[in-house]
């Protein structure tokens, strides 16, 4: 049975904020598949962090529909070393882009936060209701902060104006152009960097941080894209939805199954005096199971994807 959507997105001018990292970078290839009308501009056109760069952009450009992919974005190691630039950037980021929206007639936007927003010891899977319900991860606090900010800004607006804002919450993402930084990457992106040298170098061994316990999910980018063109479409709200497979796995068994996919065929060494984080993060995904949409890229099947990419020299910092 096919929902007829609320939002059309079909004759609207969208724009996408932060077209060029991983996140916007798949909702512009979703988009072009759908022949959807985009605007896209860098910082050399709009610095997002400034103002007045971005209420001169939208007085100019008008968007109709906003998706919020520009963020500021790392690591266990990145949000430690800088934890100024992870909480301003963010908050500057949201504040301006948000405001911009309501104030120059944008029609519909969506913000796209992070499943760190969450209490470190929420009830797994963590529902949408667990917000703000108990102490975050302390290695990435200032990025969470700036994130629910952004998620209470938009709800303001829509509770103030009335305006048609919604934000949606990923798990940890992964796939085609992530950043590869040997210490700043996210764990996916980082563990193909790591096996991938090792395998070249012909080593033994490869070193995981932590103890390889802690359970995690994933989604693959491409999927999230899909998400919010089909939240934009089909959800109106003032309660942020959650987005992810419904599925998590050890941090053991995704460095296993990386190793597979890369070819690395020596031994794991877990370096237990590194940070584990948060024990489990798994997100409850029966809101927006309900409205008709589910992620459909199998974790294998995107691992392959990533890597080909990683080959490909398609991510950042190679």
């Amino acid at each position: 049975m096919v929902v007829e959507p609320i939002f059309p997105l079909a004759g609207k001018r969208i724009f996408v904020a932060g077209h060029r990292g991983m996140v916007g970078a798949a909702v512009m290839r979703i988009l072009a598949k759908r022949g959807l009308a985009t605007l896209a501009a860098g910082r050399d056109v709009v610095d997002l962090e400034r103002q007045e760069a971005v209420e001169r952009y939208f007085e100019a450009e008008r968007p109709e529909v906003v998706i919020l992919a520009a963020a500021h974005v790392g690591g266990i190691v990145a949000n430690s070393t800088y934890p100024r630039d992870f909480i301003f950037k963010n908050m500057m980021i949201a504040a301006n882009v948000i405001d911009a929206a309501h104030k120059f007639g944008t029609r519909k936007l969506v913000f796209l936060g992070s499943s760190c927003i969450y209490p470190k010891f929420a009830e797994q899977p963590i529902r949408e209701e667990a917000l703000l319900s108990g102490v975050l991860e302390a290695t990435n606090e200032p990025y969470a902060v700036a994130k629910i900010a952004g998620i209470k800004l938009a709800e303001s607006y829509r509770r103030q104006f009335g305006s048609d804002f919604i934000s949606l919450m990923p798990t940890n993402l992964y796939g085609l152009g992530d950043n590869y930084h040997p210490e700043n990457s996210h764990v996916i992106a980082g563990l193909i960097r790591r096996f991938h040298e090792a395998r070249e170098a012909g080593h033994r061994e490869v070193v995981i941080w932590g103890t390889g316990t802690p359970r995690r999910e994933f989604l693959f980018v491409d999927d999230l894209a899909e998400a919010c063109l089909h939240c934009l479409e089909h959800y109106s709200d003032r309660l942020h939805l959650n987005v992810g497979t419904g599925e998590d796995l050890t941090i053991a068994d995704l460095a296993r199954e990386i190793a597979n996919v890369v070819g690395f065929t020596g031994e794991l060494v877990f370096d237990t005096s590194r940070p584990d984080g948060t024990p489990r993060k798994l997100l409850d995904v029966s809101r927006i199971r309900a409205l008709g949409w589910q992620a459909r890229t199998p974790l294998r099947e995107g691992l392959r994807m990533a890597y080909a990419d990683f080959l490909a020299g398609g991510g950042r910092n190679h």
